[in-house]
């Protein structure tokens, strides 16, 4: 794979406050160059939420609200993430939600395209589930420099990209990988080859011939 070939893509990771639809508490946003993370010009948030943490939330990813009560409001930050993102692709680990989610923080954003590392490790590799986790240790990437921990949007990010660029490997081009990695229904898929549409022959008349008696 020739990673000079890639467009401008950022690695993303979303953390909510467990309610439904979720508001933020912390986004990042890792630049992919040359085959590798770039973390000197990451960008990473902390966000207190207008509505109350969840225990269960609080309890995966460690951000409580005792802990977010003092961070920026999302109003405060979203000007910051919007042009980080600009219209870059993006590529995150089931893309589905971290897309839905940040189209409804940042409704006039729309990336160029999105990658998805969950459905690219479903035709990369046989394994019997394909969870971050479960990708992290088939694919056994150096995390040695990963910020903060598992479940903290920094630390999947990171991890995330790590195991984009493993898989990115076993394609020789972009237009493979994307084939493979961005779902029909997100930004950036292929067009679909689209069936011609059938021929419509109009039957002749039917004459009747009349005799006079």
């Amino acid at each position: 794979m020739n990673f000079d070939s890639w467009p401008p893509l950022l690695v993303v990771d979303v953390e909510g406050n467990g309610t439904n639809p979720p508001d933020l508490v912390e986004v990042a946003a890792l630049p992919v160059r040359e085959g590798s993370p770039d973390t000197s010009t990451a960008g990473a948030w902390i966000i207190r939420p207008p509505r109350p943490v969840t225990p269960f939330a609080a309890q995966l990813h460690g951000l409580t609200n005792n802990v977010l009560a003092a961070c920026p409001t999302w109003e405060e930050v979203a000007d910051q993430v919007s042009t980080l993102l600009g219209n870059t692709w993006i590529c995150a680990h089931n893309a589905h939600v971290d897309h839905r989610v940040l189209k409804a923080h940042l409704p006039k954003w729309e990336p160029a395209g999105v990658l998805d590392t969950l459905r690219l490790a479903r035709t990369t590799y046989a394994l019997p589930k394909y969870s971050l986790d479960t990708l992290i240790e088939h694919v056994n990437p150096d995390l040695t420099l990963a910020p903060a921990q598992r479940h903290r949007a920094t630390f999947d990010a990171y991890a995330t990209a790590q195991i984009l660029i493993a898989m990115a490997a076993h394609y020789d081009t972009w237009d493979q990988l994307v084939a493979v990695a961005v779902p029909s229904n997100l930004p950036g898929a292929p067009p679909a080859r689209r069936a011609p549409d059938p021929v419509v022959t109009t039957p002749a008349p039917i004459r009747t011939r009349i005799t006079q008696p």
